[in-house]
Formats: C-alpha cells, sequence, structure tokens
C-alpha cells in the first residue's frame, strides 16, 4: 500500500507535466486566432474605410436626398429610398415567417421529438440545407412561388421575395437555436419536473429563457444574412432598372406588385459606367451597412435583457 503512493503521485506529477505542455500548445493557438482576428478586423477596417472615402461626396453633398430619392438614370438624381422600403419589407417576411417557424421547429426537435432513425435523418438535412448555395434556393422560389403559387403571390412579387428569403435562412435558424437549447444545463429542467412542472411549463417558463441570447444571436445572423443576399433575388424578380414610385393604397396589391432591395441596386449601380456611379454605388454600401447595423443593434439589445435576467 505504501509502494502505491509514490506511484500515484508520480502519475499525477507525469498529467501535471502534460497538461502544462497542452496548455502552452493551446495558449499558442488562441494566440493565433487572436492573430487572425486582428488581422480579419484591420482588413474589414480598411475595406470600410474606403468605401465610406468614395462615399463621401453623395453622402455629403446629397445627405438626406440620397436617401429620399427613387431610382433614376441620372446620377444627381439617383436615391435608395424604394430599396430601403423593399429590404425592409422583404426582412419582415423572414422575421415573421423563419424566426417564429424556426424556433418552433427547434424546440420540437430538441424537446420533444425521440431520437429515431426518421428524426435524425430529418435533423441531418436540415443541416445540409442550412450549406445549400442560395441560388438554388433562388430558383425553388421561382417554380414553387414565383410560378406554382401565382395566384397567390402575384408571381415575381414582395411575396415570392420574401417567402425565399424566410425559406433560405430557416435551416439556420433551426441548427443555431438547437444548438442554444441543447447548452441549457440538464439541472434546470430536472429541478422543473422535480417540482411538478409539466414539459412545456419547463420549455416555456425556464429552457427557452435560459437559451434566448443564443437564439437572438441566430436571429441576427439570419436577418443580416437576408438583407444581404442578391442571388435569390435576381431569380425571384427583383428589378435592377427603374421601378415606377408609388402604387394603390392596397396592401395585398403592393406585395403582389414588383420590387427591389438595396443589394439589388448595389448590383445595378456597380455595373455603371463613371465615377459618379462608383460613388453612388459606395453611398448605398454605406445605407446597407447601417440598415444591418440598425437591426443588429435591436436585436442585441433584446438579447442582452434576457442575459441580465440570468
Amino acid at each position: 500500500m505504501a509502494a502505491a503512493v509514490p506511484s500515484a503521485s508520480r502519475t499525477t506529477v507525469e498529467l501535471a507535466l502534460r497538461g502544462q505542455r497542452s496548455d502552452v500548445r493551446g495558449r499558442i493557438f488562441a494566440g493565433a486566432l487572436l492573430l487572425t482576428l486582428l488581422l480579419s478586423l484591420l482588413v474589414l477596417l480598411v475595406v470600410l474605410g474606403t468605401v465610406i472615402n468614395t462615399a463621401w461626396p453623395v453622402l455629403s453633398s446629397r445627405g438626406l436626398g440620397f436617401l429620399n430619392g427613387n431610382l433614376s438614370s441620372f446620377e444627381d438624381r439617383a436615391g435608395v429610398r424604394q430599396g430601403l422600403i423593399g429590404s425592409l419589407v422583404l426582412i419582415s417576411f423572414v422575421a415573421v415567417i423563419a424566426v417564429p417557424l424556426g424556433i418552433a421547429a427547434a424546440v420540437y426537435l430538441q424537446e420533444y421529438a425521440r431520437d429515431t432513425p426518421l428524426n435524425r435523418i430529418l435533423i441531418t438535412n436540415i443541416r445540409n440545407l442550412a450549406g445549400v448555395p442560395s441560388i438554388v434556393y433562388g430558383i425553388l422560389g421561382v417554380v414553387v412561388f414565383a410560378q406554382t403559387l401565382r395566384s397567390v403571390t402575384g408571381g415575381l412579387s414582395y411575396i415570392s421575395g420574401g417567402l425565399t428569403l424566410a425559406v433560405l435562412v430557416m435551416p439556420f435558424m433551426i441548427i443555431i437555436t438547437m444548438e442554444a437549447l441543447r447548452a441549457v444545463p440538464r439541472g434546470i429542467r430536472e429541478a422543473a419536473y422535480g417540482v411538478g412542472a409539466t414539459r412545456w411549463e419547463v420549455v416555456r417558463s425556464h429552457v427557452l429563457p435560459y437559451a434566448a441570447p443564443g437564439v437572438f444571436t441566430g436571429a441576427i445572423l439570419a436577418l443580416a444574412r437576408a438583407f444581404g443576399e442578391t442571388a435569390p433575388l435576381l431569380l425571384v424578380g427583383a428589378i435592377t432598372g427603374y421601378l415606377t414610385p408609388g402604387g394603390s393604397g392596397n396592401v395585398i396589391e403592393t406585395l403582389q406588385g414588383r420590387y427591389t432591395a438595396l443589394p439589388m441596386i448595389i448590383y445595378n449601380w456597380a455595373r455603371q459606367p463613371g465615377e459618379g456611379w462608383r460613388h453612388l454605388t459606395a453611398a448605398a454600401v454605406v445605407a446597407l451597412l447601417a440598415v444591418i447595423l440598425v437591426v443588429n443593434l435591436v436585436a442585441i439589445l433584446l438579447r442582452n435583457r434576457y442575459e441580465r435576467k440570468w
């Protein structure tokens, strides 16, 4: 028995020494990650500074006139108001359809569904769908929403574009929400069950509030991705040229009508020759980034509200 003590001590020392060497490698790896992050931020700042510098002549001379102007073939009249409205309407479809349905599907798969081969295949397919190129979703939107459901969506319209973006980000939203739910400590569920709570009460009052920061993070990423998508909108009828302003006061007719979005305006202006269009393109990029930052800020405030509770 006495001989076992030095042997155990020697093993403990050897494990500690191995842990020290592993920790050194871990610190080197963490340092490399930090360096990569700093380099990426440096590149981002350089690109952002270049874009703002290019856009400054338009932003300084026209200001709100640029944001409130309609599409035009003349450089001094072109604005992004229609693109801003179109992007916000499309994002509303994503926020109303993809986010709640994605959360509901994730709650069912993570908290209610049994671990069966069928459910495992379903989850695998959802993960695969999250990596499908966006142009494929554009083809899906044309075939299903713009053609098959033309009587409902109006063809190439706001509805078709919004539904296409909602389908595009829904797998991503489901995966992020499932990971957030999986990260909830098991003890929280067991404590709630121990006092007689039902499964729905556990999910509603304990699991979802605890996972809310992760869910909101997924919503932020999903909305940002949908806001900047161009390829699906090209196929689902977003206008790259001139869009007649105005329209009827009927909301349904407006949603079934033609539309444009900020990424489409940027895509169109970037193809135009001339220095003036280059400045307009950069100004539209700044407007796009500003709107994304505002949307992200709202989601971050909501996420921090739930983080303070826990």
